[in-house]
C-alpha cells in the first residue's frame, strides 16, 4: 500500500486504481523480496510499460522501499509493529465537522514519514504518510456525511 501511495503521489488516486492489477503483475504481487532485487534491466523494462506509472524516481523507489521494509521488518518483527507505533497501535478517529477541510498530515504523519525515510524508504512525504495511514485504518477521519463514518457511529 505504500508503494501505491508513492506512486500516487502528484496523480489521481483513481489513476492508480486502474492500474493495480498492472502493478501487481509489474512488481511481482508486490513480493518485497523479488522487488528488492530489481535491476537496472527491469527498470528499463518497466519504463516502457504502458500498464504502470513509468516514472524513474518511482520505480527505483520502489526497489529501495522493498529492501528498506525487509530491514524494517526483521528488526522489528513485522512492519507492522514498526508502523502501528506512530499511532501507539490504535485507529486514531477524527471528530471533524461536515465540511470541513480534509487534513492533509498530522504530527503521526510528520514523525512516520521521518522515521521512514531515516530507514532509507523514498516518496514518503506526509501527506503521503497521511494517505497511506488512512487507507490501511489507522486514521478514521471520513466526513460526517459519509457512508462509512455512519457505519463506525
Amino acid at each position: 500500500m505504500l508503494i501505491l501511495e508513492g506512486f500516487q503521489a502528484g496523480l489521481s488516486w483513481l489513476t492508480i486504481l486502474k492500474k493495480r492489477q498492472k502493478f501487481r503483475a509489474a512488481f511481482f504481487n508486490f513480493n518485497p523480496i523479488k522487488m528488492s532485487r530489481i535491476k537496472e534491466a527491469d527498470i528499463k523494462k518497466l519504463l516502457k510499460n504502458p500498464g504502470i506509472v513509468r516514472n524513474r524516481l518511482k520505480i527505483e523507489a520502489a526497489r529501495a522501499n522493498a529492501s528498506a521494509f525487509l530491514i524494517t521488518k526483521e528488526e522489528f518483527g513485522s512492519f507492522k509493529n514498526y508502523i502501528w507505533q506512530f499511532t501507539e497501535f490504535k485507529t486514531i478517529y477524527s471528530s471533524r465537522k461536515a465540511g470541513a477541510p480534509a487534513v492533509t498530515r498530522t504530527k503521526e504523519s510528520d514523525l512516520m514519514s521521518k522515521d521512514l525515510k531515516k530507514r532509507g524508504f523514498k516518496f514518503v512525504g506526509s501527506t503521503i504518510c497521511y494517505a497511506f495511514m488512512q487507507a490501511v485504518g489507522m486514521v478514521a477521519d471520513h466526513d460526517p456525511g459519509c457512508f462509512l463514518k455512519k457505519q463506525k457511529a
